[in-house]
């Protein structure tokens, strides 16, 4: 199986881009936001791809990180979630922001994805909401991890950190995220911000 890719850009499609690597054109299905972060023709890149294998075809998905080809397997363990869409949703949604709608539970945000109705919107939200925080990246560095907890201050910024603890986080982990999510945007700040930019800063 190929499980990264690293050459230069060939050419490009709608859908897909050419990597040369070593005078091999391998052909790479791709969505629309990752073609959008590909340098140009000629220059070097590196992708990680999933790979595909059935009996009449080989097809290869690509992806700018581990984080995104995670996230397309993980969504088409959800009935109804396959290939096509799973790349259709990570075509409309960073990873933050789709780590985000799960915990936030919002399908409507889900569902702006191409071919992905209210049903199956409601499947992935709900099917795949204790699985957020084992996409977290290995060795992610927070300040605060393994120290006491800071003061939050605020009813919005302690209920923050009571959602992504319930979400699996740490204690420690959550209240460092929503510490810097909280002094980036503000004292007036809600609770579903905090959340989101939380998610962001667990993400990086």
């Amino acid at each position: 199986m190929i499980g990264k890719l690293k050459g230069i850009v060939d050419s490009r499609g709608g859908d897909w881009v050419i990597i040369d690597v070593g005078g091999v054109g391998y052909e790479v299905v791709c969505a629309p936001r990752t073609l959008a972060a590909l340098p140009a023709i000629g220059e070097e890149v590196s992708l990680a791809i999933e790979t595909h294998v059935r009996e009449d075809q080989i097809r290869l998905f690509g992806f700018v990180s581990e984080g995104e080809r995670t996230w397309f397997r993980l969504l088409q363990n959800v009935q109804g979630v396959g290939a096509k869409v799973a790349l259709a949703i990570l075509g409309t949604l960073a990873p933050g922001d789709l780590a985000n709608a799960i915990a936030m539970q919002d399908k409507a945000m889900v569902a702006r994805s191409p071919g992905v109705g209210p049903k199956v919107a409601q499947r992935i939200v709900s099917e795949l909401r204790d699985k957020v925080p084992a996409l977290a990246p290995r060795g992610v560095n927070i300040t605060g991890i393994g120290a006491p907890a800071p003061d939050l201050g605020t009813s919005a910024a302690a209920d923050a950190v009571s959602a992504l603890a319930n979400l699996g986080y740490a204690p420690a982990q959550a209240s460092a995220a929503i510490t810097a999510a909280a002094q980036a945007a503000g004292a007036e700040a809600k609770t579903e911000e905090l959340i989101r930019l939380g998610l962001k800063e667990l993400g990086r």
